[in-house]
């Protein structure tokens, strides 16, 4: 039988476990692909208010009959940056359509680098099976994985979020749920921001969609 993930056993049964925490040192250089081109306000430090949607890690309450709405949780998705970064965020982004579509809202990719230390809980080792989770919480069921993120933030008050192995890479590479406490330690520009049709991208999304089986929608 294969193994499932279960449901979180709670946040008050969480707060009674000692959290495993990860200090990300200001200056670390994160990764993300963004929309440009949406209803809701974007950039590439923007949390994202609205929610849950499909994403693994939405903590965001959703309304009374279960809908995504603007509330006071916002979130941010980011891979650690490294040679093969752009490739897994590119996974991660278009794993649903297996397209990388250069298009279709206005993508950008951005590096940016943190202004202050980031507290996250780590869930890249045991700490997982500690609390009767296990490495699938990186892998498994997107709305129980949500269920565990919600759980988190209101355990551990003092988090800025989550630091995970990503699904998309073989766990190779690391990939970041920052909750809307960490927006102090976004700065104020980016290192690299780039459109996904820039020509400076295109050996780096040839080589991701042929490394990853994707197709590429100009």
């Amino acid at each position: 039988m294969a193994e499932t993930l279960p449901s979180s056993l709670g946040a008050a049964a969480l707060s009674k476990v000692a959290p495993e925490i990860y200090r990300l040192p200001a200056g670390h250089e994160l990764l993300r692909i963004w929309s440009s081109d949406t209803r809701y306000l974007s950039g590439f430090s923007q949390f994202r208010f609205f929610g849950p949607t499909s994403s693994r890690f939405d903590h965001h309450l959703p309304s009374s009959s279960g809908a995504p709405v603007i509330g006071d949780r916002g979130i941010l998705y980011a891979v650690e940056q490294g040679s093969d970064a752009a490739i897994s965020a590119l996974a991660e982004v278009f794993q649903s359509s297996r397209t990388i579509d250069l298009t279709t809202g206005k993508p950008f990719l951005s590096i940016f680098s943190t202004t202050l230390d980031l507290k996250l809980l780590d869930l890249t080792g045991h700490w997982t099976t500690r609390i009767g989770a296990s490495a699938l919480i990186s892998s498994g069921r997107r709305e129980i994985c949500r269920g565990w993120s919600r759980d988190f933030y209101d355990a551990y008050p003092d988090i800025d979020g989550i630091r995970y192995r990503s699904s998309m890479s073989g766990g190779g590479t690391i990939a970041f749920a920052l909750f809307e406490r960490g927006l102090p330690a976004m700065p104020a520009s980016p290192d690299v921001n780039l459109s996904l049709n820039d020509p400076v991208l295109r050996r780096t999304i040839a080589q991701a969609a042929r490394l990853l089986g994707f197709q590429i929608t100009p």
